[in-house]
């Protein structure tokens, strides 16, 4: 049984965390939020603890925003395109149990105070941003940092958010070049 209640976006998503884990979730019924459910969502915060868990497209991205927003210090799971991906829709529904659990248990906790290890310099010799290959070098190291996709801005927030280690970017950049080359 998972402690934290998990914010989804729909019903789809819900049966498929229930097929993975024991957990309890609340449903945001896509990127129109109501203002009952983000209440909803911040008592849980407070009580039990929220694990925002969208779908790794735009709108979950949006809808991610929105509940962090209004119930800071968070739990983030995040899923890869392609683990999330049947028939050109991607949504949570559609990955396997396996790969839900191994979102959950790869979790990024939201912290308020954002002066992180990682520079905007250091994304920059990276190749993350301002690089012709910045999107999908972005993508690559977000999947072994565990924290999915972004724009370069988004990106440089998430790091400094979820206090990413000079050293965890560091060996992350590293297998990626190693991925890369071989």
């Amino acid at each position: 049984m998972i402690k934290e209640i998990i914010v989804v976006e729909g019903k789809d998503d819900t049966a498929a965390i229930k097929r993975a884990v024991d957990a309890d979730t609340i449903e945001t019924n896509g990127s129109a939020i109501g203002e009952d459910v983000l209440r909803r969502i911040a008592l849980a915060s407070e009580r039990r603890g929220v694990i925002i868990f969208t779908d790794p497209d735009h709108a979950g991205e949006r809808i991610r925003k929105i509940v962090a927003r209004h119930a800071p210090g968070c739990k983030h799971a995040f899923l890869p395109q392609e683990k999330a991906l049947y028939k050109g829709d991607i949504g949570i529904e559609n990955a396997s149990p396996e790969a839900i659990r191994a979102a959950l248990s790869e979790l990024r906790t939201e912290s308020a105070d954002e002066s992180g290890e990682i520079s905007w310099e250091d994304l920059m010799e990276a190749g993350l941003i301002v690089h012709p290959d910045a999107s999908n070098r972005r993508l690559r190291i977000g999947k072994l940092l565990g924290i999915g996709y972004a724009n370069g801005k988004q990106f440089y927030k998430r790091c400094t958010s979820f206090r990413i280690s000079k050293a965890e970017f560091t060996a992350a950049l590293r297998q990626m070049e190693e991925e890369l080359e071989g």
